[in-house]
């Protein structure tokens, strides 16, 4: 069986179609109190990294192998600010340059001697790095809306799930499996109510907008909104790696769910949920009920995602027959691939269809 590059390199197809590696794109490593004065080794996209801070306290984020004699340079410390070897005791700064060499006489910073580094930013409370190494960002990371929003609280939380970027950002934005895999923590499958979809395309993102959708009748959508109502429902993807769900009751509750995905390798994701709420009961009521709930929730997700990505391994294969009711997973993995190869859209401007569907 050839492998994904040697499929492509050879035009074989490799029927792993959703997979993708995405450059000049930020991803979260870690949170911010993660990343202390030890390195930290974490993988991005199937490329080991570590990541250390400088003296001034900024984080940076090099290949972890020392290029002298191939250990992990986060088995190492850090001395005044620079990446020590533990086995030669090398050091780098954060551009991956060889600052010291022990017993050496003379210039260490030959460019053998330098490891790969990669653009990091330190903003709201996480630690990005650019997936591309060397080169100068050409955007910045995403930013959290409504953290510091008057009335509203937020709860963050780090998971991580056996399956694709592109499966964990459909599944995260997927209405239609909620009534059978979440029955009666969000919506039920006895109780169904016809809406319409509003789905937007553009360069970068596609949204849909649920229009007419009573509030759901489980344990989630009671605690958003305790009178019921008709629920304002947005599911947005933002590229390269932002889910976002957002409902909204009358004036009282708002809930914003924004999950930033981070490839581990093509078949392991890391996810980065903030959620950000305002509600009608007293946040500090709320707050330990959101938790143990959404943590259910995506321990379902992560099982289903699982036992689909096992099945795809067994196979050796993908296959996705959709119908006009999986509005966003298409056309996610359509700019996800784009993403990939590096294509400019040909046009800037939002696409909108509409359609029916049962929720």
């Amino acid at each position: 069986m050839f492998s994904r590059d040697e499929s492509r390199a050879s035009g074989t197809p490799s029927g792993i179609v959703s997979v993708v590696r995405l450059p000049q794109s930020w991803f979260i490593l870690c949170a911010s109190r993660e990343l202390g004065r030890k390195p930290l080794a974490r993988t991005l996209q199937g490329m080991p990294l570590v990541l250390f801070r400088t003296e001034s306290g900024k984080p940076a984020a090099l290949v972890d192998r020392c290029p002298h004699r191939n250990v992990p340079l986060s088995m190492g410390r850090v001395v005044s600010g620079q990446l020590q070897c533990a086995y030669h005791g090398w050091r780098f700064d954060a551009g991956g340059e060889c600052r010291a060499v022990p017993g050496l006489i003379g210039e260490p910073g030959a460019k053998s001697r330098c490891t790969a580094s990669h653009a990091t930013r330190e903003q709201d409370g996480f630690v990005w790095v650019y997936s591309t190494p060397g080169v100068e960002p050409t955007s910045e990371p995403y930013r959290f809306p409504l953290l510091d929003a008057h009335g509203y609280s937020t709860v963050r939380r780090t998971l991580r799930a056996k399956g694709s970027l592109h499966s964990l950002l459909e599944n995260t934005l997927d209405v239609p499996h909620t009534a059978f895999l979440h029955g009666g923590l969000f919506r039920t499958e006895k109780k169904r109510n016809e809406i319409e979809v509003v789905v937007r395309k553009g360069a970068d993102r596609v949204e849909a907008e649920y229009i007419g959708e009573p509030r759901p009748e489980g344990i989630a959508g009671k605690l958003l909104a305790p009178g019921g109502g008709v629920v304002q429902h947005f599911d947005r993807f933002l590229l390269p790696s932002i889910a976002q769900v957002e409902y909204r009751i009358g004036d009282d509750s708002h809930l914003l769910v924004t999950s930033a995905m981070t490839p581990v390798d093509d078949w392991d994701t890391l996810v980065f949920a903030v959620v950000t709420f305002r509600m009608p009961l007293p946040h500090w009521l709320v707050k330990p009920f959101v938790t143990p709930v959404a943590l259910h929730i995506f321990g379902q997700d992560a099982k289903i995602l699982a036992r689909q990505t096992e099945t795809i391994r067994r196979f050796g294969s993908e296959t996705f027959a959709s119908t006009e009711v999986d509005v966003l997973g298409p056309p996610i993995l359509r700019l996800l691939r784009q993403a990939e190869r590096e294509k400019t859209p040909a046009s800037t401007e939002v696409q909108e269809t509409r359609l029916k569907m049962q929720v």
